[in-house]
């Protein structure tokens, strides 16, 4: 797969979410999820799942789970993802490929 697979099957998914996102929850999840309401008092609880949301996002990519499962599924990363080009594309490498022997490089300014 490749970065413009990613793109639309990012743009997909957005356009379902709202037509399919009906989270259920289990009893661990709902006792967690009263906790929280109970000590931080959002106005509506959907508030702490849209936070929820961005707190598993961030920790994805600051640990670089997100990096890898990208890279796994799509081969790309996700600061390729934003930039919109891979580094390949952004280095000039894919325009002046590289042979396996290593002795013709030192032929090449």
């Amino acid at each position: 797969m490749s970065l413009d697979d990613l793109t639309e099957t990012v743009q997909d998914n957005y356009g379902d979410i709202d037509e399919e996102l009906a989270v259920s929850t289990d009893r661990e999840t709902r006792n967690e999820l009263a906790m929280l309401e109970a000590a931080l008092d959002p106005e509506e609880t959907d508030e702490l799942v849209r936070r929820a949301v961005h707190m598993l996002f961030q920790t994805t990519v600051e640990t670089g789970t997100l990096d890898f499962h990208l890279r796994t599924e799509y081969d790309v990363t996700y600061d390729e993802y934003l930039s919109g080009m891979t580094f390949d594309e952004m280095t000039g490498a894919d325009q002046f490929p590289q042979s396996g022997d290593p002795d013709d490089r030192r032929y090449q300014f």
